[in-house]
């Protein structure tokens, strides 16, 4: 059986992009595929047991059957970090991860092993990536993220952390590059890494959708009251940003594809975004005022808008005028009960994380990875589990 560990140079890098990219690819070339996540920092609850949430993701897409306790061995829980330091942890981790590792690879092709994080991440409860790597015998793949000198000086500096710890550094694949912008990069980051002795395994290209969640995703995981769904939830949103200044300065800073985080009772905000989606406004800066509850009465406003939708937080439900028009400036909207800080929080995350239910994101996924990424030179690439 052969083994690859995937590793990052940093969060939100794509290495779950890549790890769903690659177990596709295997799976397409017909080989009987294992997934692991030997140490995760986002547990979950699946079946009644915790669980990294990565692990679940892959099970679900790609229908596997191993036991999740072997899937995900090791997961960080809150508290978990401090509770190690001061000794209150005393069961060996390291050996609740080989035990998983030598049941994946009783039998079955090629093992595919998750990292989190960049190489050093785990260390603080003696498990950094590195470390974990050398344990199980498992060459490495760093996946960084976008430009020259940025991907190149990262990977570079993961890869010397491995090889201190013995691990062979197999490739790179550098993820969200804009192949259109930058002519040519394919090859200036292949000679860059070269002359590190690392080989490209792949670039792949950058796509919002990969990035960014659609409103249906921010709905699902704001877990809000829908006030109104707005003309399409499959919108992918561009960018997010805080409805926390003046009306007018808020209108500067905003685009048609701008999901708007605000109090719920910062009615100003609200209704200044409603008046300029329904008459092109923002384009020109205009400012208005609470007498535009009223504006507007043909409900879906003019092309782009001033903003893709708002998410109202504080619990704060604004006036029956201003909801009104809102629905009819033909806005997503929703309530949520949490503060604009942890709502803000909380759609970064669904920013860069994927989930099951992202059907057409995943089916993008694995066409990008397999378009993209060179699978039989990763094959290539992994080495065989130490017997």
């Amino acid at each position: 059986m052969r083994q690859v560990y995937l590793a990052a140079t940093g969060q939100n890098r794509g290495k779950t992009t890549t790890s769903i990219g690659l177990l596709d690819g295997f799976l397409r070339r017909g080989l009987d595929t294992r997934f692991m996540k030997p140490v995760g920092q986002r547990t979950i609850i699946e079946d009644g047991m915790p669980a990294d949430e990565d692990a679940v993701l892959v099970r679900n897409v790609f229908s596997l059957t191993d036991p999740l306790g072997v899937m995900s061995p090791v997961h960080i829980p809150r508290g978990f970090t401090k509770a190690y330091i001061n000794g209150e942890i005393v069961e060996d981790l390291g050996a609740r991860i080989r035990s998983a590792h030598a049941a994946l690879t009783r039998d079955g092709e090629i093992l595919l092993i998750e990292g989190t994080g960049h190489a050093g991440v785990g260390a603080v409860i003696g498990l950094s990536n590195a470390t974990v790597a050398a344990m199980l015998g498992a060459p490495a793949i760093i996946v960084s993220e976008g430009g020259v000198g940025r991907p190149i000086d990262e990977i570079v500096l993961n890869a010397s952390h491995f090889a201190s710890q013995g691990v062979r550094v197999a490739g790179a694949i550098v993820n969200k590059v804009d192949l259109d912008a930058q002519p040519g990069i394919v090859r200036t980051l292949e000679r860059g890494l070269a002359l590190h002795h690392i080989p490209l395994l792949g670039v792949l290209p950058y796509r919002l959708i990969l990035s960014n969640p659609t409103l249906a995703m921010i709905l699902e995981g704001v877990h809000g009251e829908t006030v109104h769904p707005g003309p399409d939830l499959d919108r992918v949103i561009g960018g997010v940003a805080i409805g926390a200044m003046e009306p007018a300065h808020m209108l500067e800073r905003i685009n048609p594809d701008t999901l708007v985080i605000v109090p719920g009772d910062r009615e100003d905000v609200i209704l200044t975004l409603t008046t300029a989606h329904l008459t092109g406004g923002a384009a020109h800066g205009a400012r208005v005022g609470p007498a535009s509850a009223t504006a507007g009465e043909s409900g879906a406003g003019p092309a782009g808008g001033a903003a893709l939708g708002l998410v109202l937080t504080g619990g704060y439900r604004p006036r029956q005028a201003v909801l009104d028009a809102i629905r009819r400036a033909n806005l997503f909207a929703t309530i949520v009960p949490e503060d604009t800080y942890v709502v803000a929080s909380e759609v970064h995350d669904l920013l860069v994380k994927t989930h099951s239910a992202d059907v057409g994101k995943i089916e993008m996924i694995k066409a990008l990875v397999w378009e993209h990424l060179q699978i039989d030179r990763v094959l290539e690439a992994a080495g065989p589990v130490p017997g």
